[in-house]
C-alpha cells in the first residue's frame, strides 16, 4: 500500500512540475501554456472557453492529491478521488484520442491501483 500510495503521489506531482517547467529547470508559465493546449486535445468534446478553467483545476486535484497521497492523509478518500480522476482523464483521452493512448500510458490501470488503495484503506479500518 506504500508503495502504490507514493507512486501514485509521486506521478502526479510530476506532471504538474512538468507543467510549470521545473523539470526543465524553467519555472514560468509557457509550459503551462503547452498544458493547456493539451487538455483541449484531451478534451475535444467541451467547449473552449472552458478549457483553462479545467487545466487550473486539473493541476490543484493533481497537486492535493498527490500532496495527501505522499503524507498519507486521509488515505480512503484520497485514493477514491485519485481514482475517479484518474479514470475521468482516461476516459476523455479515450473519447478525444482513441482508446490506445489510455492504454499506452496505463492511466486505466493507475486508476485501478487507486482504487485498490481506496479498498484495501477502507477494508483495514473496518477489521
Amino acid at each position: 500500500m506504500v508503495y502504490t500510495r507514493l507512486a501514485l503521489g509521486a506521478a502526479f506531482l510530476s506532471a504538474v512540475a512538468s507543467r510549470f517547467g521545473l523539470w526543465d529547470r524553467t519555472l514560468d508559465l509557457k509550459h503551462f501554456a503547452g498544458f493547456i493546449e493539451y487538455t483541449g486535445e484531451v478534451n475535444r468534446f467541451l467547449p473552449a472557453a472552458v478549457i483553462p478553467a479545467i487545466a487550473w483545476a486539473a493541476t490543484i486535484a493533481e497537486t492535493s492529491l498527490g500532496v495527501l497521497l505522499i503524507l498519507g492523509l486521509w488515505l480512503k478518500w484520497t485514493a477514491l478521488g485519485s481514482a475517479i480522476l484518474l479514470a475521468m482523464f482516461a476516459t476523455a483521452m479515450a473519447i478525444s484520442l482513441g482508446v490506445k493512448s489510455p492504454m499506452d500510458y496505463s492511466v486505466y490501470s493507475a486508476s485501478g491501483a487507486a482504487l485498490l488503495l481506496h479498498l484495501m484503506e477502507r477494508n483495514s479500518q473496518t477489521v
